[in-house]
């Protein structure tokens, strides 16, 4: 082999060496169609907590002070779930961090409907 075919070569596999970012345009993509999913599930459980407030004056009764941390919980989960699901795949394949967002997104309905499940109206109200 020439001296120039071995430079070839090096250079080739240095390219292949080098991971490229893909651009910061879909990554934001990804993340704002995926927060929209995320903005659902708050905007459902602020609706859970005004519903069910509603629902205890109508009974001229309160929401007890449990209700009041399982359905504040409820509104903070998918933001705080977002918040690390995005933290952790920002510098991630395009791929990598639709995937991060998307198991936070299911962690998030399945803890919502566990809450909705085990927490019933009649527990939640004093």
């Amino acid at each position: 082999m020439s001296d120039a075919d071995e430079r070839t070569g090096d250079s080739a596999d240095a390219t292949t060496a080098i991971r490229r970012r893909p651009p910061r345009w879909l990554l934001l993509a990804i993340a704002i169609f995926f927060g929209l999913f995320y903005a659902y599930d708050v905007w459902e459980a602020v609706g859970n907590l005004v519903g069910l407030n509603l629902q205890a004056q109508f009974y001229d009764t309160q929401l007890s002070v449990f209700g009041w941390i399982v359905l504040i919980f409820a509104v903070v989960l998918p933001v705080l779930v977002y918040a690390l699901a995005y933290w952790l795949g920002r510098n991630r394949a395009f791929g990598v961090q639709a995937l991060t967002l998307l198991v936070g997104l299911c962690a998030v309905a399945a803890v919502s409907l566990d809450i909705t499940a085990v927490f019933s109206l009649a527990r939640l109200i004093v």
